[in-house]
């Protein structure tokens, strides 16, 4: 189960956008686990994607084909990463666009594929191409619900954001939905997610909007500290609405504002439906020299193993937090004597050492709690960054451990 609630808002419709689910049995029969897009003509669309040297096939086409076409089309399967698949995994992914192509009318490398699940196996082309003609013909621009879940692996429950702002007095509308709740470490984006907006924006600018927004919200979450094969985040403007660009720039901060408040929501959903979890961690880093270093120190709290079954365990051990942040890459030159750490609101570590004012009962209680905000202060600057995390239980153990079975 989440962590907190995690429940579908209503979708703004995205004009121009419409969503197609059906199912192709790849890995269980009768499972809804194939996703359709379908672009208008003249949309623009920008992508990020995983840093893994291993990226699945379906990433390097989607490179690919974004450097020579606005994608009309987006397929995603379940089930079924296309990862770690050779030269077989490319020519199938190959035949997906191929196929959609000659079904709805347009270039091969108008069509985008993406794929996950597990890793090394070659895609059932023969039941997923015989699931295509379902998805499509569910097309609707108000697929939305059934798209993400849809794209669900081991999610518990799918994960959608939506949001409107007005712009020239006119409502632009931002609707996203996305997977992921484990082998979550994004170096760009999460393990799939796809936003849209009616607004119009040139693609230079829509594509420097993405890496910004991903920079705040998906590339600050965290799970296991494992970055996928397949991560791939699309942000896609129909330019059905009025024109944003850096000659507005009063209208392109109010809906950078609403977009990354999108971006975000998404993001926290996967952390608190991670694989296994019982708690949703924020580790804020204060009184830092730069933001890397911010984030450097973050993130090796937030991936450490023993610092995550602390919290599962309801343990405040809090040297195990010392050590990570010790070991932080880039804080080699760390003063210990001026780190302060604060577990909730309670006074953990001053001055190289436990608090004078800390008692075990006041840890334990902050402990017990399902949402945790762990601060450190590293009295070197002022800057300020936070990401967010989750405990590690028996259960995602358990999870991994059965997932191909």
């Amino acid at each position: 189960m989440a962590v907190g609630e995690i429940t579908l808002p209503d979708f703004h419709k995205v004009a121009g956008i419409k969503l197609g689910t059906g199912s192709a049995g790849i890995k269980k029969a009768g499972r809804k686990d194939l996703v359709i897009l379908e672009l208008p003509e003249g949309s623009h669309t920008a992508g990020v994607f995983t840093l893994n040297a291993f990226c699945a096939a379906p990433v390097k086409i989607c490179r690919d084909h974004l450097q020579k076409s606005h994608p009309r089309y987006l397929v995603i399967n379940t089930g079924n990463a296309n990862a770690g698949t050779g030269k077989r995994g490319y020519q199938d992914a190959e035949r997906i666009c191929v196929e959609v192509a000659a079904l709805m009318g347009v270039k091969p490398e108008e069509v985008l594929p993406f794929s996950t699940g597990v890793i090394g196996e070659p895609l059932p082309m023969p039941a997923l191409l015989a699931g295509l003609p379902s998805a499509i013909s569910a097309l609707s621009e108000t697929g939305w619900a059934e798209a993400a879940a849809g794209i669900m692996t081991t999610d518990t429950l799918p994960k959608g954001a939506t949001a409107s702002c007005q712009i020239q007095g006119q409502q632009v509308n931002i609707s996203g939905i996305t997977k992921g709740a484990g082998m979550i470490k994004p170096n760009m984006a999460t393990m799939l997610g796809f936003i849209a907006t009616d607004a119009s924006l040139p693609l230079p600018l829509l594509k420097k909007l993405l890496k910004q927004t991903c920079d705040l919200s998906f590339n600050r979450i965290t799970i296991d500290g494992d970055t996928s094969t397949n991560d791939s985040c699309m942000l896609i403007a129909t330019n059905q609405g009025p024109q944003i660009s850096e000659q507005t720039p009063e209208d392109l901060a109010v809906f950078t504002e609403t977009l990354t408040q999108v971006m975000q929501q998404l993001a926290l959903m996967i952390v608190r439906d991670g694989e296994g979890a019982t708690k949703f961690v924020r580790v804020k880093v204060e009184e830092a020299a730069t933001a890397e270093e911010a984030l450097s120190a973050a993130f090796t709290v937030a991936h450490s193993p023993l610092v995550k079954t602390a919290m599962y365990a309801s343990d405040a051990n809090w040297g195990r937090i010392l050590a990570a942040v010790g070991r932080a890459p880039g804080l080699e030159d760390l003063r210990v004597e001026g780190v302060t750490v604060y577990l909730g609101d309670v006074l953990l570590v001053e001055e190289g050492g436990r608090a004078a004012s800390y008692t075990e009962e006041a840890g334990s209680a902050v402990m017990q709690e399902s949402e945790i905000t762990l601060t450190l202060q590293l009295g070197r600057g002022k800057i300020s960054e936070e990401v967010w995390t989750c405990d590690f239980s028996h259960d995602y153990v358990t999870i991994n451990a059965d997932y191909r079975s």
